[in-house]
């Protein structure tokens, strides 16, 4: 035992003076050795001094540089374990640290990206974006976005329409985002086309990042308290299983490899399965009615998504002699550094309370090989760009880092969140080198070379027209920093509750309430209500329609549970329309190719 115990201290010199809290000596020897090593229970220093509680040795860890934003063995980050001891300072500590690097990571990583965007070739396109969901209450009320992407040289400009989601409403605006700028010197430049207002953000990189201090980045007291008073959440696409297989067509055994024309390109059509969005949620550093809060929240989310939940609570016998807070159940160092010792369910740390939702997802990919445009050197560095302000751009930026099927995705089916898709198509591409609409539908084909003599000449090479990068002279422009908008939630809980508002609204006939979705462009008009402070629903709640003094509101002012059942009712009934109208076609298509059986 002798001899074991020397060689894990010979092998986690500093995760030995972590757990003894010996920070003076461990100031000493960090110089000397690895600081993100990690132990055999998956841990760096800093994970192990967050986890044990050891402020001190977090301290000296922190201004040593060590690491935040790895994540353990079981895949939760430094921030996320601090959190979880409730310690305030801790959070605060580390929350510090990670903001920092985040800001100087950010900005590093700009001119590697200006780089990127230099060296491809120019270009134009579309992305389309159709928001939708597999329950119909909804789909019915998701929008459309159309986003243009011009790229010349180092300068780049994305428009939109679709901003976010926020108090039960979706944010739109006409909105440009211009980049320009070269290895030092950034601009960047969001155009409010509705206000004609134009924020300007412009930075020295280099002076940038000597501005960016420790002390700069001081959090909030009430960014640590929300913090601590919320669950800890992490969301993310389980990816271990995925497998991209071809989608087949046909019947009666004649089915062959599904491809598809997408906007004049030929489209090989594959499933994406075996994937999974998990949900693992910890609360054991809430109070009881946070706790109680939390859950009321969910029920009515669980009932609809059929997610699979499964609970782990405190582990291990918590009744032992030697226990402390943060090692409830008195783990020997011996145990701990003995990669052959079974610890079970025992661990150090607070006792966990952690819920994880499971929820099997498809995705689409229809993969084009002849298309112009590349995915790694074109679009990916746009889609990581806009990631930075955009969620819905951040989710599909995490897709297209999978090894996708040779070729390029024209359309790309993906979710979301648990209850919404998203449906993107590129297309026009190179149809555009102005900022003026583009006249040609998207649908359109691409056009081919011309002939002449007898030969066919190789197209000129694609321009974007410098004025697209300029801003209009009577726009007014303001410094400093970028009037920014509120990302799109990933409230499931919200986009229920406004697809189960409108649906009552709809079905109740309320006078003065009249609710019109246009489909052609995805915008929401409310003709009853005259600020948007009106249209919005306090989060959390389902929907009180109960001060109407209207007879026809008699639908509303029932409880929430009846309010459910008939935005049930409703989903199935749409539902079942659906199937309905799904089995009529396969059995008109059966018929017509049986008759043109027998006819030969």
């Amino acid at each position: 035992m002798s001899s074991a115990n020397e060689d894990f201290r010979v092998k986690f010199p500093l995760h030995i003076l972590v757990w003894e809290n010996d920070y003076r000596k461990l100031e000493n020897q960090l110089g000397q050795n690895d600081i993100e090593t990690v132990d055999p229970r998956g841990r760096t220093p800093v994970h192990l001094a967050v986890s044990l509680g050891h402020l001190e040795s977090v301290r000296v860890l922190l201004r040593h540089g060590a690491e935040v934003t790895k994540e353990n063995a079981k895949n939760w980050t430094v921030l996320q374990e601090a959190i979880s001891t409730g310690d305030p300072e801790m959070v605060q500590l580390v929350l510090q640290r990670r903001d920092y690097l985040k800001a100087s990571t950010a900005l590093g990583g700009v001119p590697e990206l200006l780089s990127k965007i230099r060296e491809s070739p120019d270009f134009y396109m579309e992305m389309k974006w159709e928001f939708t969901s597999w329950i119909p209450l909804v789909s019915r009320v998701c929008p459309n976005d159309v986003c243009r992407i011009w790229k010349s040289g180092a300068s780049l400009r994305v428009d939109a329409t679709l901003l976010g989601f926020e108090n039960m409403t979706w944010i739109r605006g006409r909105r440009s985002y211009i980049f320009r700028g070269d290895d030092t010197c950034t601009e960047l430049m969001e155009v409010n086309h509705d206000e004609e207002v134009v924020d300007t953000e412009r930075f020295d990189i280099s002076r940038e990042m000597e501005d960016v201090t420790l002390d700069s980045m001081q959090p909030a007291q009430q960014e640590v308290a929300k913090r601590l008073t919320s669950p800890i959440i992490n969301t993310f696409l389980d990816t271990k299983e995925i497998a991209f297989e071809r989608n087949k067509s046909g019947i009666w055994g004649w089915r062959s490899d599904r491809t598809e024309i997408v906007n004049g390109f030929e489209a090989k059509v594959f499933s994406v399965n075996n994937g999974n969005v998990v949900i693992r949620t910890r609360t054991e550093h809430l109070t009881d009615e946070e706790k109680a809060k939390i859950k009321s929240e969910r029920n009515v989310l669980e009932s609809i998504l059929g997610t699979v939940e499964q609970h782990i609570s405190a582990q291990g016998d918590l009744t032992l002699e030697y226990a402390t807070a943060t090692n409830p159940t008195a783990i020997t160092p011996e145990e701990y550094f003995d990669p052959d010792f079974d610890l079970g369910d025992r661990d150090i740390g607070r006792p966990i309370e952690l819920t994880i939702r499971t929820q099997k997802f498809k995705a689409t990919l229809w993969m084009s090989e002849e298309h112009p445009l590349s995915l790694v050197e074109q679009v990916t560095p746009i889609i990581d760009l806009m990631a930075r302000t955009s969620a819905h751009f951040a989710r599909l930026r995490d897709f297209v880092t999978l090894n996708f099927p040779p070729g390029f995705p024209v359309k790309i089916e993906i979710p979301l969140f648990h209850v919404l898709n998203a449906k993107i198509t590129f297309g026009s591409v190179n149809k555009c080198s102005t900022g003026e609409p583009v006249d040609t539908p998207p649908s359109a084909t691409t056009p081919t070379p011309s002939e002449g003599d007898g030969e066919a000449t190789v197209p000129p090479l694609f321009q974007v027209c410098p004025s697209v990068f300029e801003v209009p002279g009577h726009y007014r422009l303001r410094g400093g920093h970028r009037g920014g908008h509120t990302p799109m939630s990933n409230n499931d809980e919200e986009l229920l509750q406004y697809a189960i508002h409108q649906s009552l609204l709809e079905s109740s006939g309320v006078p003065g309430q009249d609710t019109n979705w246009d489909y052609a462009n995805g915008d929401l008009a409310d003709n009853g209500f005259s600020s948007q402070s009106e249209r919005s629903i306090p989060e959390g709640a389902l929907v009180d329609l109960g001060d109407t003094s209207s007879p026809a509101s008699s639908v509303s002012t029932s409880s929430p549970d009846s309010e459910l059942r008939l935005a049930m009712e409703l989903s199935a009934r749409a539902q079942a329309d659906e199937e309905r109208r799904r089995r009529q076609e396969e059995e008109d298509l059966e018929r017509i190719l049986q008759l043109s059986l027998t006819e030969k």
